[in-house]
Protein backbone atom coordinates (compact mmCIF):
# COMPACT_ATOMS: atom_id res chain seq x y z
CA UNK A 1 0.00 0.00 0.00
CA UNK A 2 3.01 2.64 0.46
CA UNK A 3 4.08 1.61 -3.10
CA UNK A 4 0.69 2.39 -4.49
CA UNK A 5 0.50 5.76 -2.60
CA UNK A 6 4.29 7.14 -3.54
CA UNK A 7 3.10 6.57 -7.17
CA UNK A 8 0.00 8.05 -6.49
CA UNK A 9 1.59 10.79 -5.98
CA UNK A 10 4.21 10.89 -8.06
CA UNK A 11 1.49 10.74 -10.95
CA UNK A 12 -0.51 12.82 -9.27
CA UNK A 13 2.39 15.55 -8.90
CA UNK A 14 0.89 16.28 -5.19
CA UNK A 15 3.28 17.04 -2.15
CA UNK A 16 1.86 15.82 1.55
CA UNK A 17 0.82 19.77 1.68
CA UNK A 18 -1.41 19.31 -1.53
CA UNK A 19 -3.28 15.63 -0.10
CA UNK A 20 -4.59 18.25 3.12
CA UNK A 21 -7.59 19.92 3.33
CA UNK A 22 -7.07 22.48 1.12
CA UNK A 23 -5.45 20.28 -1.61
CA UNK A 24 -6.85 17.24 -3.68
CA UNK A 25 -9.22 15.90 -1.01
CA UNK A 26 -11.28 19.07 -1.10
CA UNK A 27 -12.41 18.66 -4.26
CA UNK A 28 -14.81 15.75 -3.18
CA UNK A 29 -18.13 15.80 -1.22
CA UNK A 30 -17.14 15.25 2.50
CA UNK A 31 -18.18 11.95 3.66
CA UNK A 32 -20.19 11.53 7.13
CA UNK A 33 -19.08 9.26 9.84
CA UNK A 34 -22.38 7.60 9.41
CA UNK A 35 -21.73 6.94 5.72
CA UNK A 36 -17.76 5.81 6.33
CA UNK A 37 -19.28 3.43 9.05
CA UNK A 38 -21.71 2.09 6.87
CA UNK A 39 -20.13 1.43 3.75
CA UNK A 40 -17.45 -0.72 6.37
CA UNK A 41 -20.22 -2.85 7.49
CA UNK A 42 -21.00 -3.99 4.14
CA UNK A 43 -19.26 -6.94 2.84
CA UNK A 44 -17.18 -5.73 -0.58
CA UNK A 45 -17.57 -7.92 -3.37
CA UNK A 46 -15.53 -8.10 -6.47
CA UNK A 47 -15.17 -4.67 -8.31
CA UNK A 48 -16.34 -6.01 -11.79
CA UNK A 49 -19.66 -6.93 -10.20
CA UNK A 50 -20.44 -4.77 -7.69
CA UNK A 51 -22.28 -2.34 -9.66
CA UNK A 52 -24.32 -5.13 -10.93
CA UNK A 53 -25.03 -5.68 -7.23
CA UNK A 54 -26.01 -2.58 -6.63
CA UNK A 55 -28.21 -2.27 -9.07
CA UNK A 56 -30.21 -4.93 -8.20
CA UNK A 57 -30.30 -3.87 -4.24
CA UNK A 58 -31.13 -0.72 -4.79
CA UNK A 59 -33.34 -0.59 -8.18
CA UNK A 60 -37.29 -1.12 -6.77
CA UNK A 61 -39.08 -4.00 -7.46
CA UNK A 62 -41.05 -2.21 -9.44
CA UNK A 63 -38.87 -0.88 -11.97
CA UNK A 64 -36.02 -3.96 -11.56
CA UNK A 65 -37.37 -5.85 -14.42
CA UNK A 66 -37.25 -3.44 -16.55
CA UNK A 67 -34.47 -1.78 -15.47
CA UNK A 68 -32.46 -4.99 -16.19
CA UNK A 69 -33.90 -5.49 -19.83
CA UNK A 70 -32.87 -2.29 -21.00
CA UNK A 71 -29.66 -2.73 -18.94
CA UNK A 72 -29.18 -6.14 -21.31
CA UNK A 73 -30.31 -4.40 -23.96
CA UNK A 74 -27.12 -2.10 -23.75
CA UNK A 75 -24.53 -5.29 -23.38
CA UNK A 76 -25.30 -6.23 -19.92
CA UNK A 77 -24.51 -10.12 -19.97
CA UNK A 78 -26.43 -13.11 -18.76
CA UNK A 79 -23.55 -14.25 -16.58
CA UNK A 80 -23.33 -10.75 -15.22
CA UNK A 81 -27.23 -10.79 -14.41
CA UNK A 82 -27.25 -14.32 -12.68
CA UNK A 83 -23.94 -13.22 -10.79
CA UNK A 84 -25.09 -10.18 -9.58
CA UNK A 85 -27.94 -11.80 -8.59
CA UNK A 86 -26.45 -14.96 -6.16
CA UNK A 87 -24.28 -12.47 -4.70
CA UNK A 88 -27.16 -9.79 -3.62
CA UNK A 89 -29.00 -12.66 -2.27
CA UNK A 90 -26.29 -13.63 -0.35
CA UNK A 91 -25.25 -10.43 0.54
CA UNK A 92 -29.05 -9.26 1.75
CA UNK A 93 -30.59 -12.60 2.92
CA UNK A 94 -29.54 -14.93 5.75
CA UNK A 95 -30.74 -18.28 6.28
CA UNK A 96 -31.81 -18.17 9.93
CA UNK A 97 -33.90 -18.88 11.05
CA UNK A 98 -33.81 -21.70 8.46
CA UNK A 99 -32.06 -22.37 5.57
CA UNK A 100 -35.33 -22.30 3.49
CA UNK A 101 -38.30 -19.37 3.70
CA UNK A 102 -37.21 -16.96 2.72
CA UNK A 103 -33.59 -18.02 1.80
CA UNK A 104 -35.37 -19.91 -1.59
CA UNK A 105 -34.42 -16.37 -3.14
CA UNK A 106 -30.88 -17.81 -2.98
CA UNK A 107 -31.61 -20.99 -3.69
CA UNK A 108 -33.89 -20.51 -6.50
CA UNK A 109 -31.21 -19.28 -8.16
CA UNK A 110 -28.99 -22.10 -9.70
CA UNK A 111 -32.86 -23.95 -10.42
CA UNK A 112 -33.93 -20.59 -12.58
CA UNK A 113 -30.51 -20.87 -14.28
CA UNK A 114 -31.23 -24.85 -14.81
CA UNK A 115 -34.16 -24.05 -16.27
CA UNK A 116 -33.13 -21.29 -18.67
CA UNK A 117 -30.55 -23.27 -19.98
CA UNK A 118 -33.07 -25.65 -21.56
CA UNK A 119 -35.46 -23.28 -22.90
CA UNK A 120 -36.17 -22.06 -26.00
CA UNK A 121 -34.17 -18.79 -27.09
CA UNK A 122 -37.43 -16.64 -26.93
CA UNK A 123 -37.89 -17.93 -23.49
CA UNK A 124 -34.32 -17.97 -22.14
CA UNK A 125 -34.80 -14.64 -20.19
CA UNK A 126 -38.20 -15.72 -17.92
CA UNK A 127 -36.40 -17.69 -15.34
CA UNK A 128 -33.94 -15.10 -14.45
CA UNK A 129 -36.51 -12.22 -14.43
CA UNK A 130 -38.48 -13.90 -12.36
CA UNK A 131 -36.52 -14.72 -9.52
CA UNK A 132 -34.58 -10.91 -9.77
CA UNK A 133 -38.65 -9.86 -8.52
CA UNK A 134 -38.31 -12.73 -6.01
CA UNK A 135 -35.13 -11.11 -4.44
CA UNK A 136 -36.77 -7.93 -4.14
CA UNK A 137 -39.44 -9.16 -2.49
CA UNK A 138 -37.33 -11.24 -0.14
CA UNK A 139 -35.20 -8.40 -0.02
CA UNK A 140 -37.64 -6.35 1.56
CA UNK A 141 -38.72 -9.23 4.08
CA UNK A 142 -35.55 -9.59 5.58
CA UNK A 143 -35.13 -5.46 5.97
CA UNK A 144 -38.57 -5.59 7.46
CA UNK A 145 -37.38 -8.48 9.73
CA UNK A 146 -33.99 -8.31 10.98
CA UNK A 147 -32.25 -5.92 8.52
CA UNK A 148 -29.25 -7.85 7.98
CA UNK A 149 -26.37 -7.75 5.90
CA UNK A 150 -23.81 -9.59 5.47
CA UNK A 151 -20.59 -7.74 6.89
CA UNK A 152 -16.95 -7.48 6.33
CA UNK A 153 -14.85 -11.09 7.31
CA UNK A 154 -12.72 -10.31 10.55
CA UNK A 155 -9.68 -9.97 8.81
CA UNK A 156 -7.32 -9.93 11.62
CA UNK A 157 -8.98 -13.25 12.62
CA UNK A 158 -8.49 -15.18 9.32
CA UNK A 159 -5.97 -17.94 9.59
CA UNK A 160 -2.86 -18.61 7.79
CA UNK A 161 -3.02 -20.52 4.42
CA UNK A 162 -1.87 -23.52 5.87
CA UNK A 163 -3.68 -23.69 9.02
CA UNK A 164 -7.35 -22.67 6.97
CA UNK A 165 -8.20 -26.07 6.18
CA UNK A 166 -7.61 -27.62 9.72
CA UNK A 167 -9.16 -24.94 11.42
CA UNK A 168 -12.59 -25.05 8.78
CA UNK A 169 -13.05 -28.49 9.78
CA UNK A 170 -12.51 -28.03 13.44
CA UNK A 171 -14.79 -25.14 13.51
CA UNK A 172 -17.76 -26.94 11.06
CA UNK A 173 -17.24 -30.14 13.62
CA UNK A 174 -17.54 -27.91 16.68
CA UNK A 175 -20.33 -26.04 15.48
CA UNK A 176 -19.42 -22.72 16.14
CA UNK A 177 -20.20 -19.80 13.79
CA UNK A 178 -17.57 -16.92 14.11
CA UNK A 179 -15.05 -19.56 13.92
CA UNK A 180 -15.65 -21.17 10.75
CA UNK A 181 -16.61 -17.61 9.05
CA UNK A 182 -12.95 -16.27 9.21
CA UNK A 183 -11.52 -20.20 8.51
CA UNK A 184 -14.06 -20.12 5.46
CA UNK A 185 -12.71 -17.09 4.01
CA UNK A 186 -8.84 -18.03 4.89
CA UNK A 187 -9.57 -21.27 2.76
CA UNK A 188 -11.65 -19.83 -0.37
CA UNK A 189 -8.17 -17.85 -0.91
CA UNK A 190 -5.68 -20.77 -0.08
CA UNK A 191 -7.90 -23.77 -1.49
CA UNK A 192 -8.80 -25.00 -5.06
CA UNK A 193 -12.69 -25.48 -5.86
CA UNK A 194 -12.28 -29.76 -5.63
CA UNK A 195 -10.57 -29.11 -2.25
CA UNK A 196 -13.67 -26.78 -1.47
CA UNK A 197 -16.50 -29.22 -2.68
CA UNK A 198 -14.83 -32.39 -0.94
CA UNK A 199 -15.48 -30.52 2.77
CA UNK A 200 -18.86 -28.75 1.98
CA UNK A 201 -20.41 -31.60 0.14
CA UNK A 202 -19.95 -33.58 3.41
CA UNK A 203 -20.78 -30.96 5.89
CA UNK A 204 -24.44 -30.55 3.40
CA UNK A 205 -25.27 -33.97 4.13
CA UNK A 206 -24.53 -34.89 7.51
CA UNK A 207 -27.93 -33.53 9.24
CA UNK A 208 -31.84 -33.59 8.29
CA UNK A 209 -32.14 -30.03 9.71
CA UNK A 210 -34.23 -28.03 7.28
CA UNK A 211 -35.51 -30.85 5.04
CA UNK A 212 -32.93 -31.11 3.11
CA UNK A 213 -31.99 -27.75 2.23
CA UNK A 214 -28.49 -27.57 3.60
CA UNK A 215 -27.48 -30.13 0.90
CA UNK A 216 -29.40 -28.09 -1.77
CA UNK A 217 -27.53 -25.07 -1.25
CA UNK A 218 -24.26 -27.05 -1.38
CA UNK A 219 -25.13 -28.30 -4.97
CA UNK A 220 -27.19 -24.88 -6.55
CA UNK A 221 -24.23 -22.31 -4.95
CA UNK A 222 -21.35 -24.65 -6.65
CA UNK A 223 -22.91 -25.03 -10.02
CA UNK A 224 -23.74 -21.38 -10.19
CA UNK A 225 -20.21 -20.15 -9.20
CA UNK A 226 -19.24 -22.62 -11.77
CA UNK A 227 -21.09 -20.15 -14.41
CA UNK A 228 -20.23 -16.99 -12.99
CA UNK A 229 -16.95 -17.17 -11.63
CA UNK A 230 -14.83 -18.62 -8.93
CA UNK A 231 -13.42 -15.10 -8.44
CA UNK A 232 -16.93 -14.41 -6.63
CA UNK A 233 -16.63 -17.40 -3.85
CA UNK A 234 -15.81 -15.79 -0.74
CA UNK A 235 -19.26 -14.00 0.25
CA UNK A 236 -21.36 -17.13 -1.31
CA UNK A 237 -18.95 -19.80 1.31
CA UNK A 238 -19.62 -17.71 3.75
CA UNK A 239 -23.00 -18.11 3.45
CA UNK A 240 -23.18 -21.39 3.13
CA UNK A 241 -21.07 -22.13 5.78
CA UNK A 242 -23.40 -19.70 8.27
CA UNK A 243 -26.32 -22.21 7.08
CA UNK A 244 -24.64 -25.27 7.33
CA UNK A 245 -24.13 -24.79 11.00
CA UNK A 246 -27.53 -23.46 11.39
CA UNK A 247 -29.41 -25.38 14.65
CA UNK A 248 -31.34 -22.84 16.11
CA UNK A 249 -33.26 -23.61 19.18
CA UNK A 250 -31.25 -26.71 20.15
CA UNK A 251 -27.84 -27.84 22.38
CA UNK A 252 -24.72 -27.67 20.28
CA UNK A 253 -24.87 -30.62 17.94
CA UNK A 254 -21.07 -31.99 18.31
CA UNK A 255 -22.28 -32.28 22.17
CA UNK A 256 -25.63 -33.75 22.06
CA UNK A 257 -27.32 -37.19 19.88
CA UNK A 258 -29.92 -35.06 18.64
CA UNK A 259 -32.11 -37.50 15.73
CA UNK A 260 -31.01 -35.13 12.68
CA UNK A 261 -27.48 -35.58 13.35
CA UNK A 262 -27.89 -39.77 14.46
CA UNK A 263 -27.98 -41.43 10.94
CA UNK A 264 -25.06 -39.54 10.01
CA UNK A 265 -23.02 -40.83 12.77
CA UNK A 266 -24.05 -44.39 11.82
CA UNK A 267 -23.60 -43.95 8.11
CA UNK A 268 -19.94 -43.51 9.08
CA UNK A 269 -19.36 -46.81 10.27
CA UNK A 270 -21.61 -48.39 7.97
CA UNK A 271 -19.40 -46.69 4.83
CA UNK A 272 -17.02 -49.34 5.81
CA UNK A 273 -19.38 -52.21 5.13
CA UNK A 274 -20.11 -51.35 1.08
CA UNK A 275 -18.23 -54.03 -0.56
CA UNK A 276 -15.56 -53.24 -3.16
CA UNK A 277 -17.55 -53.87 -6.38
CA UNK A 278 -20.33 -51.16 -4.85
CA UNK A 279 -20.25 -49.52 -8.48
CA UNK A 280 -20.00 -52.34 -11.01
CA UNK A 281 -23.50 -53.06 -12.85
CA UNK A 282 -26.25 -51.08 -13.50
CA UNK A 283 -30.22 -51.12 -13.72
CA UNK A 284 -31.67 -53.74 -11.72
CA UNK A 285 -35.30 -53.28 -11.51
CA UNK A 286 -36.76 -55.45 -9.66
CA UNK A 287 -34.28 -54.96 -6.62
CA UNK A 288 -35.26 -50.84 -6.86
CA UNK A 289 -38.61 -51.41 -6.59
CA UNK A 290 -37.91 -54.15 -3.77
CA UNK A 291 -35.75 -51.46 -1.82
CA UNK A 292 -39.01 -48.52 -2.86
CA UNK A 293 -41.38 -50.81 -0.64
CA UNK A 294 -38.95 -51.47 2.41
CA UNK A 295 -38.50 -47.91 2.65
CA UNK A 296 -42.28 -46.76 3.06
CA UNK A 297 -41.78 -48.60 6.30
CA UNK A 298 -38.18 -48.83 7.38
CA UNK A 299 -36.77 -46.54 10.18
CA UNK A 300 -33.75 -43.86 8.62
CA UNK A 301 -31.17 -46.50 10.45
CA UNK A 302 -32.91 -49.38 8.45
CA UNK A 303 -32.88 -47.56 5.06
CA UNK A 304 -29.39 -47.52 5.13
CA UNK A 305 -28.90 -51.04 6.68
CA UNK A 306 -31.28 -52.04 3.51
CA UNK A 307 -29.23 -50.24 1.61
CA UNK A 308 -25.66 -51.91 2.60
CA UNK A 309 -27.30 -55.39 2.50
CA UNK A 310 -28.59 -54.95 -1.18
CA UNK A 311 -24.55 -53.96 -2.10
CA UNK A 312 -23.09 -56.35 -0.65
CA UNK A 313 -25.64 -58.45 -2.54
CA UNK A 314 -24.54 -57.25 -5.95
CA UNK A 315 -27.27 -54.96 -6.07
CA UNK A 316 -25.36 -51.40 -7.72
CA UNK A 317 -25.56 -48.25 -6.29
CA UNK A 318 -26.67 -46.96 -9.74
CA UNK A 319 -30.05 -49.52 -8.54
CA UNK A 320 -30.23 -47.98 -5.27
CA UNK A 321 -30.33 -44.31 -6.44
CA UNK A 322 -32.79 -45.14 -8.46
CA UNK A 323 -35.02 -46.80 -5.74
CA UNK A 324 -34.28 -43.00 -3.68
CA UNK A 325 -35.57 -41.31 -6.87
CA UNK A 326 -37.92 -43.66 -7.20
CA UNK A 327 -39.15 -43.99 -3.70
CA UNK A 328 -38.80 -39.74 -3.30
CA UNK A 329 -41.62 -39.55 -6.03
CA UNK A 330 -43.98 -41.98 -4.76
CA UNK A 331 -43.67 -40.21 -1.51
CA UNK A 332 -44.89 -37.01 -3.23
CA UNK A 333 -47.60 -38.83 -4.62
CA UNK A 334 -48.80 -40.22 -1.28
CA UNK A 335 -48.81 -36.47 -0.04
CA UNK A 336 -48.26 -34.39 -3.07
CA UNK A 337 -47.02 -31.10 -1.04
CA UNK A 338 -44.41 -29.11 0.63
CA UNK A 339 -42.33 -32.36 1.98
CA UNK A 340 -42.84 -34.54 -0.85
CA UNK A 341 -41.11 -31.96 -3.23
CA UNK A 342 -38.35 -31.47 -0.98
CA UNK A 343 -37.70 -35.20 -0.67
CA UNK A 344 -36.91 -34.85 -4.39
CA UNK A 345 -35.20 -32.01 -4.61
CA UNK A 346 -32.71 -33.18 -2.34
CA UNK A 347 -32.31 -36.16 -3.52
CA UNK A 348 -30.96 -34.27 -6.45
CA UNK A 349 -28.74 -32.40 -4.57
CA UNK A 350 -27.48 -35.48 -3.11
CA UNK A 351 -27.13 -37.51 -6.21
CA UNK A 352 -25.48 -34.10 -8.11
CA UNK A 353 -22.66 -34.55 -4.78
CA UNK A 354 -22.55 -38.07 -5.53
CA UNK A 355 -21.44 -37.41 -9.00
CA UNK A 356 -19.37 -34.92 -8.46
CA UNK A 357 -17.00 -36.01 -5.37
CA UNK A 358 -13.76 -37.73 -6.38
CA UNK A 359 -12.95 -39.31 -2.95
CA UNK A 360 -14.96 -42.91 -2.38
CA UNK A 361 -15.78 -42.50 1.42
CA UNK A 362 -17.54 -39.28 0.83
CA UNK A 363 -19.92 -41.05 -2.20
CA UNK A 364 -20.78 -43.99 -0.11
CA UNK A 365 -21.74 -41.52 2.84
CA UNK A 366 -24.07 -39.33 0.49
CA UNK A 367 -25.49 -42.99 -0.73
CA UNK A 368 -26.57 -44.24 2.93
CA UNK A 369 -27.46 -40.45 3.74
CA UNK A 370 -30.04 -40.45 0.90
CA UNK A 371 -31.31 -43.49 2.06
CA UNK A 372 -31.96 -42.37 5.40
CA UNK A 373 -33.50 -39.53 4.31
CA UNK A 374 -36.01 -40.61 2.67
CA UNK A 375 -37.49 -42.39 6.02
CA UNK A 376 -36.94 -38.97 7.92
CA UNK A 377 -39.00 -37.26 4.59
CA UNK A 378 -41.42 -39.83 5.03
CA UNK A 379 -42.22 -39.01 9.05
CA UNK A 380 -42.31 -35.17 8.74
CA UNK A 381 -44.81 -35.66 5.89
CA UNK A 382 -46.94 -37.92 8.53
CA UNK A 383 -46.56 -35.20 10.97
CA UNK A 384 -49.07 -32.83 8.46
CA UNK A 385 -51.30 -35.41 7.89
CA UNK A 386 -51.94 -38.84 6.97
CA UNK A 387 -50.56 -40.34 3.65
CA UNK A 388 -52.67 -41.68 0.86
CA UNK A 389 -51.97 -45.26 0.18
CA UNK A 390 -50.87 -44.45 -3.51
CA UNK A 391 -47.94 -46.74 -5.16
CA UNK A 392 -46.05 -46.27 -7.62
CA UNK A 393 -47.44 -49.67 -9.31
CA UNK A 394 -50.70 -47.56 -9.88
CA UNK A 395 -49.51 -45.41 -12.27
CA UNK A 396 -48.72 -48.71 -14.52
CA UNK A 397 -52.34 -50.20 -13.94
CA UNK A 398 -55.35 -48.83 -16.54
CA UNK A 399 -56.22 -49.28 -20.03
CA UNK A 400 -53.13 -48.68 -22.11
CA UNK A 401 -54.19 -48.01 -25.45
CA UNK A 402 -56.71 -45.33 -24.10
CA UNK A 403 -54.15 -43.79 -22.02
CA UNK A 404 -51.71 -43.47 -24.64
CA UNK A 405 -53.81 -41.83 -26.56
CA UNK A 406 -53.97 -39.16 -24.36
CA UNK A 407 -51.53 -36.40 -25.95
CA UNK A 408 -49.63 -33.97 -23.90
CA UNK A 409 -52.50 -31.41 -24.09
CA UNK A 410 -54.53 -33.28 -22.13
CA UNK A 411 -52.20 -34.55 -20.15
CA UNK A 412 -51.39 -30.95 -18.67
CA UNK A 413 -55.03 -30.27 -18.31
CA UNK A 414 -55.35 -33.64 -16.16
CA UNK A 415 -52.64 -32.33 -14.12
CA UNK A 416 -54.80 -28.84 -13.27
CA UNK A 417 -57.76 -31.66 -12.84
CA UNK A 418 -56.93 -34.70 -12.13
CA UNK A 419 -53.17 -35.88 -11.18
CA UNK A 420 -53.49 -39.28 -10.78
CA UNK A 421 -54.84 -39.66 -13.82
CA UNK A 422 -52.42 -37.53 -15.54
CA UNK A 423 -49.67 -39.31 -13.87
CA UNK A 424 -51.39 -42.65 -15.63
CA UNK A 425 -51.68 -41.22 -18.83
CA UNK A 426 -48.05 -39.54 -18.72
CA UNK A 427 -46.79 -43.49 -17.93
CA UNK A 428 -48.60 -44.64 -21.32
CA UNK A 429 -47.88 -41.61 -23.36
CA UNK A 430 -44.09 -42.42 -22.69
CA UNK A 431 -44.75 -46.46 -22.88
CA UNK A 432 -46.04 -46.06 -26.22
CA UNK A 433 -42.78 -44.28 -27.60
CA UNK A 434 -43.84 -40.76 -26.61
CA UNK A 435 -40.92 -38.08 -26.16
CA UNK A 436 -39.69 -36.95 -23.11
CA UNK A 437 -38.46 -33.79 -24.42
CA UNK A 438 -41.69 -32.87 -25.78
CA UNK A 439 -43.45 -33.14 -21.99
CA UNK A 440 -39.86 -31.50 -20.43
CA UNK A 441 -40.66 -28.76 -22.74
CA UNK A 442 -44.02 -28.13 -22.19
CA UNK A 443 -43.89 -28.21 -18.20
CA UNK A 444 -41.20 -25.88 -18.18
CA UNK A 445 -42.93 -23.13 -20.48
CA UNK A 446 -45.95 -23.67 -17.91
CA UNK A 447 -43.97 -23.12 -15.26
CA UNK A 448 -42.64 -19.92 -16.76
CA UNK A 449 -46.14 -18.87 -17.45
CA UNK A 450 -48.41 -20.13 -13.98
CA UNK A 451 -44.99 -20.25 -11.44
CA UNK A 452 -45.26 -18.48 -8.27
CA UNK A 453 -42.76 -20.09 -6.04
CA UNK A 454 -39.33 -20.86 -5.60
CA UNK A 455 -40.60 -24.50 -5.09
CA UNK A 456 -41.94 -24.84 -8.61
CA UNK A 457 -38.43 -23.74 -10.30
CA UNK A 458 -36.28 -25.94 -7.89
CA UNK A 459 -38.40 -29.23 -8.34
CA UNK A 460 -39.01 -28.75 -11.95
CA UNK A 461 -35.11 -28.31 -12.34
CA UNK A 462 -34.60 -31.28 -10.26
CA UNK A 463 -37.26 -33.84 -11.54
CA UNK A 464 -36.15 -33.16 -15.11
CA UNK A 465 -32.48 -33.04 -14.73
CA UNK A 466 -32.89 -36.48 -12.89
CA UNK A 467 -34.93 -38.44 -15.36
CA UNK A 468 -32.34 -38.94 -17.08
CA UNK A 469 -30.20 -40.27 -13.82
CA UNK A 470 -32.83 -42.94 -13.72
CA UNK A 471 -31.99 -46.51 -15.30
CA UNK A 472 -34.11 -46.49 -18.65
CA UNK A 473 -36.77 -48.99 -17.11
CA UNK A 474 -37.66 -46.84 -14.15
CA UNK A 475 -37.38 -43.52 -16.29
CA UNK A 476 -40.95 -43.31 -17.00
CA UNK A 477 -42.28 -44.54 -13.66
CA UNK A 478 -40.60 -41.40 -12.59
CA UNK A 479 -41.68 -38.90 -14.86
CA UNK A 480 -44.70 -39.54 -14.40
CA UNK A 481 -44.44 -39.21 -10.43
CA UNK A 482 -43.19 -35.56 -11.23
CA UNK A 483 -46.87 -34.40 -12.21
CA UNK A 484 -47.58 -34.26 -8.59
CA UNK A 485 -45.83 -30.73 -8.67
CA UNK A 486 -45.70 -29.91 -11.68
CA UNK A 487 -47.98 -26.99 -13.30
CA UNK A 488 -51.46 -27.68 -15.97
CA UNK A 489 -52.05 -25.48 -18.82
CA UNK A 490 -55.52 -24.95 -16.51
CA UNK A 491 -53.17 -23.26 -13.83
CA UNK A 492 -54.29 -19.13 -13.46
CA UNK A 493 -51.00 -17.40 -15.07
CA UNK A 494 -48.59 -15.76 -12.55
CA UNK A 495 -48.71 -12.16 -12.30
CA UNK A 496 -45.24 -11.59 -13.76
CA UNK A 497 -45.90 -12.79 -17.60
CA UNK A 498 -46.85 -9.73 -19.03
CA UNK A 499 -44.20 -7.31 -17.97
CA UNK A 500 -41.37 -10.10 -18.50
CA UNK A 501 -42.76 -10.45 -22.01
CA UNK A 502 -43.33 -6.58 -22.47
CA UNK A 503 -39.29 -6.21 -21.82
CA UNK A 504 -38.46 -9.35 -23.58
Amino acid sequence: MATYRRQFIARAGLTGTALGTSGLLSCFPAVSAQEATQASRLVPLDSGIEPTVRLIEDTPREELIETIATRIKNGLSYREVLGGLLLAGVRNVQPRPAVGFKFHAVLVVNSAHLASLASPDQDRWLPILWALDYFKATQAEEARQSGWRMEPVDESQIPLPSQARGAFIQAMESWNTEEADVAVAGLVRSAGRNELFELFCRFGARDYRSIGHKAIFVANSFRTLDCIGWEHAEPVMRSLAFALLNHSGEDNPAKSDLEPDRSWRINLERTEQIPASWLVGGENKVASLDLVAAFREASAEDASRLAVEALNNQISAQAVWDAVLVGSGELLMRQPGIIGLHALTTANALRYAFQTSGEEDSRRMLLLQACSFLPMFRNSAEGRGALGNSRVDDIVAGEEGADARAGTEQIFIDVSRDRPQAAKSLYHYMQAGGSAEVIMNEARRLVFLKGRDAHDYKFSSAVLEDYYQVSPGLRDHFLALSVFNLRGSEDRDNALISRMRAVI
